[in-house]
């Protein structure tokens, strides 16, 4: 199916962008409301959560005021594209197909976009009942519940397969989040670290040490050993006492605090995730759609607080093993996490982008028209110009169910179109 363009909706032109929205939110209040409610702030699109991962949200406008969300899709995974795998997604419970259906239906009578919200490899249940496939760190450990190797070739297959059943939904495009290696920072639930890591304790943590992971390094020309080792013997006398590594984590930092190898090893991991997204790429452009691949650094630096460090989010995407320049060359569409309270901090995170990728890519930016990062309609109106002036091609706001209609309204003035 095609992508439909921002034009195409009826009556006033509707500007390219849309809402994130959950299937619950649809639920609760039904297809028509919610999509009026979108169209009516000037939108083109939706963007709906096809494929999510757990969470406990306040919900203030649903009908219960607290929603619990499990791992899992919202259709039943096609047999032909999972049937021989060992890893499977986890079915929502009441998860049909239908709400998907009911909204690709009725966006099309509007001549609205559909876009698929995938998460891709942050999933609790598969990672505690396949604990094989998760990431490993530099003692062995399998700490990691929640994220799922990109390394392991059984997690290469199941993301692919889901690109591929999300596609078949009849979305425009499937927009991929967590389709990278995770950070230590976002781990599993009801954690409790009272060891002072620094920033760079934290990234050398995080490294995957799986026999996957170490045999692509080396297959690169990295001592991998040598790497595991050193992270080893650092974090160790962190966590034994010696006092953490201070300062953001730069190469160059990395490279005088822990060692080369250590660097060589955490940059080598963007051919894993390249090689990975160029093969779900494929797979859903076989399927009619495309993929927009959403780079998750933004929202790790920014999402407690909208005040992230001084480190632009594009500058440290190798740090989740994402190279820019490389899939600016393999996917028609990048999202970035426009996370910040100061609009002229978000231009320099999307021109930062926009040099990495190109001028022939589209560049989507996903703001929250809420706390904490806007405070007021002339914040949010300053950040969207900020994106425009910056080269951003869409605005995508996040999300419908998790903020009061009153910040939601804000978005028409915000787009510069009138209530």
């Amino acid at each position: 199916m095609g992508h439909i363009s921002a034009g195409s909706a009826k009556g006033t032109a509707a500007l390219d962008g849309s809402v994130y929205v959950y299937v619950e939110d649809v639920r609760d209040e039904g297809v028509v409301p919610v999509l009026d409610r979108i169209a009516a702030y000037g939108l083109a699109g939706v963007t709906v959560a096809a494929a999510y991962h757990g969470a406990r949200d306040v919900t203030p406008h649903g009908a219960s005021r607290v929603t619990l969300r499990s791992d899992g899709v919202h259709f039943t995974p096609p047999a032909d594209l999972f049937g021989a795998l060992r890893l499977v997604p986890p079915v929502r419970a009441g998860a049909d197909g239908e709400p998907l259906a009911a909204l690709r239906e009725a966006t099309l009578d509007r001549g609205m976009a559909l876009h698929g919200w995938t998460v891709f490899l942050h999933n609790v249940t598969l990672g505690l009942a396949h604990p094989e496939v998760t990431v490993h760190d530099c003692f062995g450990g399998r700490g990691f519940p929640a994220d799922l190797c990109p390394a392991h070739p059984d997690v290469r297959l199941y993301a692919v397969a889901l690109a591929r059943a999300v596609a078949r939904q009849g979305v425009d495009s499937v927009v991929a989040e967590a389709l990278h290696y995770g950070a230590f920072s976002q781990g599993h639930q009801h954690e409790r670290c009272f060891v002072a890591l620094g920033p760079m304790d934290e990234f050398m943590f995080g490294l995957c040490f799986c026999e996957w992971c170490m045999r692509r390094a080396g297959d690169l020309g990295v001592r991998a050993e040598v790497a595991r080792e050193e992270c080893a013997r650092i974090v160790g006398g962190v966590l034994d006492g010696d006092p953490p590594a201070q300062g953001e984590v730069t190469r160059a930092a990395l490279t005088a605090y822990a060692g080369p190898d250590v660097v060589a090893y955490a940059r080598a991991r963007s051919e894993t995730v390249t090689s990975l997204v160029s093969e779900v790429a494929s797979a859903v452009s076989a399927e009619g759609s495309r993929l927009t691949f959403l780079d998750g650094t933004g929202h790790r630096k920014g999402y407690a607080d909208g005040l992230p460090p001084a480190g632009l989010a594009a500058h440290d995407a190798w740090q989740l093993g994402v190279d820019l320049v490389a899939l600016g060359d393999l996917v028609p569409s990048l999202g970035v996490f426009g996370y910040a309270r100061d609009p002229a901090r978000v231009a320099d995170d999307v021109g930062a982008y926009r040099r990495s990728v190109g001028v022939d890519r589209e560049l989507r930016v996903v703001l929250r028209p809420g706390l904490p990062d806007a405070d007021s309609d002339d914040r949010l109106a300053a950040k969207v110009r900020a994106v425009k002036a910056a080269g951003g091609d869409a605005v995508d706001f996040f999300a419908y169910g998790l903020v009061p209609y009153s910040v939601l309204n804000r978005i028409p003035a915000a787009l510069g179109r009138k209530p």
